[in-house]
């Protein structure tokens, strides 16, 4: 008996596909990630594949709670998907609690209005798929895609970390602009309170804040944000990136929908409390054809100011995006990536201090004529001052508390005078 070559034989499945395929990427429901794509920093490289036996590959998952077990997330079992009633796997949101070492971020770039800002948590489950802070992520050994909005770290002890950095010597008070790189409304807030902490720190500090959110949350603190914004201690932008509904859902899945964000921009400022909004970003041919409609409807709601941000693709950002606009808008896909290369000197990005923000070339000054045509139009101011118009003055260094002195070796290896301290210590004379 003879064995044949099967390249030699007239067998007609000879150059069909291979048995395993790469799945398909499908929208996940309530996310704005299509895959948990790798991060830069993982040394190895695993691809999905779909064997037709679940009908959809669930590797992203199974890889994602292998890493995040290293992360010191919740157990593997506690993280398998649950299908979803459009047959994706629907990724179940798991709150990591973290002792941060520190609280305050600064920054010297020119492009931002602020040199400190405050985080309280990291990922954000809005899900936003533009969303610039999703890189982080990949520090942790995380994915930027699904993992962002799903595996959200909460700095639990942000409040007494602030209160320890405020009570400094070296602390110059400035406008700390809170939530920049993640949102400090996002859902678990409701039940953690964390920013609310934070911001009956700063109160108690009259230190200034400035915040920016796509949540309705917001106006739980109205009673902490008005007192404040009386004595020019703080104040609010909104983030609208579109009107339509529909786009929203798929754009910032979790976020706040865009005609509530608008009740909010009216709520704040019927409590006396300075709110702008920030149409961020600008993606054309998606929320592009919205700029000088939602400019009339944050005006006719009470915003003061308004500024605007263009579509930023850094590290892991670009291909997430690109999968999101293969999945929801096939058909303007390729012209949606010309112009936002058009915009940015031929490349997805450009990091560039002084263009990164809004571009450069004929179509990002396009998109700034009309932008400041509108404000002109509608009486509203460039959100660029904002924070000029916030008191550094009032500001009154906190005493630390016996207990967190402890916890932070504050005092460590000073001699006991014998004498008991006053309730306010030498921070009263501030």
């Amino acid at each position: 008996m003879s064995i044949s070559d099967p390249r030699d034989s007239d067998e007609p499945y000879r150059d069909a596909e291979p048995p395993f395929m790469q799945a398909p990427l499908k929208a996940k429901k309530g996310r704005g990630a299509v895959s948990n794509l790798q991060g830069r920093y993982e040394t190895l490289i695993r691809e999905d594949i779909d064997d037709g036996w679940t009908g959809e590959s669930l590797g992203d998952c199974e890889r994602s709670a292998a890493v995040g077990a290293q992360a010191g997330a919740q157990p593997a079992a506690e993280m398998d998907p649950v299908p979803g009633p459009d047959g994706a796997a629907a990724w179940k949101t798991q709150i990591i609690e973290e002792q941060a070492k520190s609280i305050l971020s600064r920054n010297k770039s020119p492009d931002v209005p602020f040199s400190i800002s405050l985080n309280p948590y990291r990922g954000c489950e809005h899900g936003c798929i533009y969303c610039f802070a999703r890189p982080t992520h990949s520090y942790l050994g995380l994915s930027p895609g699904l993992d962002f909005e799903s595996k959200i770290f909460a700095k639990i002890n942000a409040p007494d970390l602030l209160r320890q950095e405020l009570s400094k010597a070296s602390h110059v008070p400035e406008p700390i602009a809170l939530g920049v790189n993640t949102d400090a409304y996002q859902p678990c807030e409701r039940e953690l309170r964390l920013t609310r902490r934070v911001l009956e720190v700063l109160r108690e500090c009259q230190h200034p804040v400035a915040l920016i959110t796509k949540s309705s949350l917001i106006e739980r603190d109205i009673d902490l944000l008005a007192e404040m914004a009386s004595r020019r201690l703080a104040m609010a932008a909104v983030t609208l990136t579109t009107l339509d509904a529909e786009v929203a859902r798929t754009l910032e899945p979790r976020a706040t929908a865009p005609m509530r964000r608008l009740r909010t921009i009216r709520t704040l400022t019927d409590a006396g409390i300075p709110v702008g909004v920030s149409i961020a970003p600008v993606i054309p041919f998606v929320t592009e054809p919205d700029l000088e409609r939602i400019l009339v409807a944050a005006a006719e709601a009470g915003a003061i100011n308004a500024g605007y941000v263009t579509l930023r693709l850094p590290w892991e950002v670009s291909p997430l995006f690109r999968q999101w606009l293969e999945a929801h808008f096939p058909d303007r896909a390729a012209r949606v990536m010309n112009r936002v290369r058009d915009i940015h000197g031929g490349k997805d990005y450009d990091s560039s201090f002084g263009k990164r923000m809004h571009g450069q070339g004929i179509w990002a000054d396009l998109i700034r004529q009309r932008f400041e045509k509108t404000v002109a139009r509608l009486g509203l101011g460039i959100r660029s001052g904002r924070f000029k118009g916030l008191d550094t003055s009032l500001f009154q260094r906190p005493s630390i508390t016996p207990a967190l002195e402890r916890n932070t070796g504050e005092g460590a290896g000073k001699k006991k005078s014998g004498k008991a301290r006053d309730a306010g210590g030498q921070f009263e004379l501030f």
